[in-house]
């Protein structure tokens, strides 16, 4: 039996009559990010919490990763990878941008790129209100959770996949 490739079609050079792409690379990084959440059981499964954590989580995997999809994913080195690129002081944003810009470059186009960007617009663009973590005077103090903020959901869904992966 042949090993499935990213973007397979279940054709030779990944062509298949013009067949649908599968996004393999893509679609194993969101089924490990979604195994971390959901074993971490910080927030509801479905939520708007767990979904802007699961497309930060599935988007550091998938772009931390080879673009052939995370092979030996939960090797400690990769986890180390993974928690150092969601920390609080690393500036993911622009990570986010320049390796999406990097793939678009060296493969173009293609079904895993096209889901990535997704996830990325939505996380960017998706604004939710809640608790202001940054604006905290003393980092010592407990959250005000009734002190509630607008802020796009990447800043909710990152720091939800840093803690479940050290949950895990």
């Amino acid at each position: 039996m042949g090993a499935l490739l990213p973007e397979s079609t279940n054709g030779a050079g990944g062509t298949s009559g013009g067949g649908l792409a599968v996004p393999m690379a893509w679609l194993c990084a969101e089924y490990l990010a979604d195994e971390v959440l959901r074993a971490a059981a910080l927030v509801a499964p479905g939520s708007l919490e767990y979904r802007a954590g699961l497309q930060a989580l599935t988007l550091t995997v998938h772009l931390a990763g080879e673009p052939d999809g995370p092979a030996g994913a939960w090797a400690g080195r990769r986890v180390d990878e993974w928690l150092r690129h969601t920390a609080y002081d690393r500036p993911w944003p622009p990570w986010v941008e320049e390796r999406l810009a990097a793939r678009q470059a060296a493969d173009g186009d293609g079904p895993d790129l096209a889901l990535a960007r997704t996830a990325w617009a939505r996380l960017r663009d998706t604004w939710i209100r809640a608790a202001d973590l940054d604006g905290r005077v003393d980092p010592e103090s407990p959250v005000d959770e009734a002190e509630q903020i607008w802020l796009p959901a990447w800043k909710l869904g990152l720091p939800l996949a840093h803690l479940s992966l050290h949950l895990r």
